[in-house]
């Protein structure tokens, strides 16, 4: 009796302390990123480095959708260290994408920024788009298997952020933006689909037009 009573101030303080650590890594991040972005020419530099950033990024992106998820987890253990083991485990997936993204991450051209972003918004459009982010909704057993929903829901606009500059800071905060909203509202087509036709929409105009599209190349010296 006296575990659950202590369970609403125990979530609303895992709650505020893993907002509070996605804070402080958006800050880490942007000082880290400074004089990185050269938006589709970005070389990703030493895996060190990079896996530095990557890790620092996600945290700042990923855990304030996960936040209420992260909180919820300490009730089924009775008590508040399962909180930041479903954490860890729920980054680790983002880790490893960030060892795929090492790998993929290449100086390229606009058109292939534009294609894999048109890509993306396509894929917003799939079944298997909408399964991993109804199953993201749900409370996962792990942080691992909430990560691989999450990852499988969020894989588009990840693939964005790589394609069109991963140390931008503007592509950083709008795939946040994005991922945020879709682990925490549910489905609705009429914001779903006039979103995905947007960022195909932009992965067009990147193709056609990549001077108009802000961050996208490196500014001229």
């Amino acid at each position: 009796m006296n575990v659950e009573i202590r369970h609403p101030a125990s979530s609303a303080w895992v709650l505020g302390a893993t907002l509070g650590l996605a804070a402080a890594c958006w800050v880490a991040a942007v000082r880290l990123m400074q004089g990185m972005d050269m938006g589709v020419a970005t070389r990703p530099g030493s895996f060190g480095f990079f896996a530095a950033t990557w890790m620092t990024m996600m945290a700042a992106m990923m855990l304030p959708g996960a936040a209420p998820a992260v909180a919820r987890h300490i009730r089924p253990v009775r008590g508040l260290r399962g909180a930041p083991l479903f954490a860890g485990a729920y980054l680790a997936v983002w880790a490893l994408a960030g060892v795929v993204a090492y790998a993929l991450v290449r100086p390229h051209g606009s058109a292939a920024a534009g294609a894999v972003v048109i890509t993306a918004g396509a894929y917003e459009l799939t079944p298997v788009k909408r399964w991993f982010r109804r199953r993201c909704h749900e409370a996962a057993g792990s942080g691992l298997r909430f990560g691989l929903y999450c990852a499988g829901s969020s894989i588009g606009l990840m693939a964005m952020l790589v394609a069109l500059g991963v140390m931008s800071v503007l592509w950083m905060s709008s795939v946040a933006v994005l991922a945020t909203a879709q682990k925490l509202l549910p489905e609705k087509t009429a914001l779903d689909v006039p979103l995905a036709l947007a960022i195909v929409g932009l992965g067009l105009v990147i193709v056609v037009a990549p001077s108009l599209v802000p961050g996208l190349t490196p500014p001229a010296m």
